[in-house]
């Protein structure tokens, strides 16, 4: 045996085991790095069943989960996309910014804040408000995006949204919000709480006209969006699982001295507690719409020729 073995080694038992361990490591390190990298983002981990899905299945299947139907948060451009026509979407007040009226600073400057957010977002604020057609009816849309700073609401998004109520109530069409926020934004301070008497009076004014509000409450809604239009609707609607509350849990347990109840601030807690009308599926909200755009009177499309 010991003509295998390397010259100046003893071939005896501690010798063998020594030479056939250095050889087995070897062997491990060469099989370490022949294995493939697998890319970053290919999979993506559910918040709520916690499993480890494909993102491309994820996506097809727009952005809910296949496991326990957990509804991923999407922004407003997706969105609008799964609720209007194709290319039918006409934005509204795309040009308004925020004036940073308190010079607001925190870690960051609030301008250079905004800034980093309308690079990652390609939108100017939180809310894209627009005229649509969705089934063929013609209706104002207003939707948040959680993707730009929590979907919170300053004076922009009070301002298209305000825009937006008083399109609809002039051209006697149906309004439809969707909103997904953690509420009013303190950056602009009272500003930013004087959106929600300002919201709720376009409302008011809107109502007048007897036309529908339907308002979505997609995961989460809450603060002063939530204490404001998105909890006005003539129809409530909200995704499975989204929470939706004014302040947090932690806040309300610390506050009343209580335990919660379980499931508590979900769309299912608010609907077997009549907060709200229905919850429907995102595979299904579009139909869902269409249908009750069809039963409260909205107005069809017409082609002119």
């Amino acid at each position: 045996m010991g003509a295998f073995l390397p010259s100046g080694i003893n071939p005896d038992a501690t010798s063998l085991v020594t030479v056939f361990t250095m050889a087995w490591f070897k062997k491990k390190e060469s099989a370490i790095s022949r294995k493939v990298k697998v890319p970053e983002g290919l999979w993506v981990k559910c918040n709520s069943c916690k499993e480890i899905i494909y993102r491309k299945e994820v996506e097809k299947n727009l952005k809910v989960c296949l496991k326990c139907n957990y509804h991923f948060r999407i922004s407003a451009k997706e969105r609008i996309s799964l609720l209007a026509d194709e290319n039918s979407f006409s934005e509204m007040g795309e040009n308004l910014i925020s004036s940073d009226p308190l010079n607001f600073k925190d870690q960051v400057a609030y301008r250079e804040r905004l800034g980093d957010y309308r690079k990652k977002t390609n939108n100017r604020d939180a809310a894209l408000a627009g005229g649509a057609l969705i089934g063929d009816h013609k209706v104002i849309l207003i939707v948040l995006d959680f993707e730009f700073m929590g979907g919170s609401m300053g004076s922009v998004v009070g301002d298209k949204f305000v825009m937006a109520a008083e399109k609809a109530a002039e051209d006697e069409l149906p309004l439809i919000s969707v909103s997904s926020s953690g509420g009013a934004r303190m950056h602009e301070g009272i500003i930013s709480l004087m959106q929600m008497a300002k919201t709720s009076a376009a409302l008011a004014k809107f109502k007048e006209k007897r036309r529908p509000y339907i308002s979505i409450l997609a995961d989460p809604t809450f603060g002063g969006v939530s204490a404001s239009f998105a909890m006005l609707g003539d129809i409530i609607i909200a995704e499975p699982k989204s929470l939706i509350g004014f302040a947090g849990p932690r806040v309300i347990e610390q506050t009343i001295k209580q335990q919660l109840p379980e499931n508590f601030q979900t769309a299912e807690f608010l609907l077997q507690h009549g907060m709200i009308d229905m919850i429907v599926n995102r595979r299904e909200m579009k139909q869902t719409i269409v249908k009750l755009l069809s039963l409260t009177g909205g107005n069809e499309y017409e082609t002119k020729g």
